[in-house]
């Protein structure tokens, strides 16, 4: 078995420190300092808190992505017309992305114990406004 000698250069540093931790394949050169580890948490807790204070100042109807998508539905049934010249299939996307992307912030696909995307409020919400949509459009 062929293994580079810097690797076993490595190995054998590892070894003689004494530190146990390394998981066999992955890099050492990949692996975290407690020191950095710490930053990194204390960065992604200060992004989050920051997160959560976006939409402060906001009336909570106009950052519930399920109150919204209920306001275009109001609209579409009371004025169809207005709704379909306004083409707002194509405008929802953009209109939803910023609140989509602040509830994904804390997502981690790679925990444990993630939440799967089908499972969050925002995409039942979405989900439940295209089957409101489809059904009107075939009556």
């Amino acid at each position: 078995e062929f293994i580079p000698k810097c690797r076993t250069c490595r190995r054998q540093a590892r070894e003689q420190s004494g530190q146990g931790d390394h998981h066999e394949g992955l890099s050492s050169d990949e692996e975290l300092t407690p020191t950095e580890v710490g930053e990194f948490q204390k960065s992604r807790d200060n992004v989050l808190e920051d997160s959560r204070k976006i939409f402060e100042d906001v009336h909570a109807d106009f950052c519930d992505i399920r109150k919204i998508l209920l306001k275009f539905q109001e609209w579409k049934e009371k004025f169809p017309d207005t709704y379909c010249d306004a083409y707002i299939s194509f405008c929802l996307p953009k209109l939803l992305n910023p609140l989509i992307r602040v509830q994904l912030i804390s997502w981690n696909p790679l925990e444990q114990n993630f939440t799967e995307l089908e499972e969050m409020p925002w995409f039942r919400a979405i989900e439940e406004f295209s089957d409101a949509e489809n059904v009107s459009e075939s009556k």
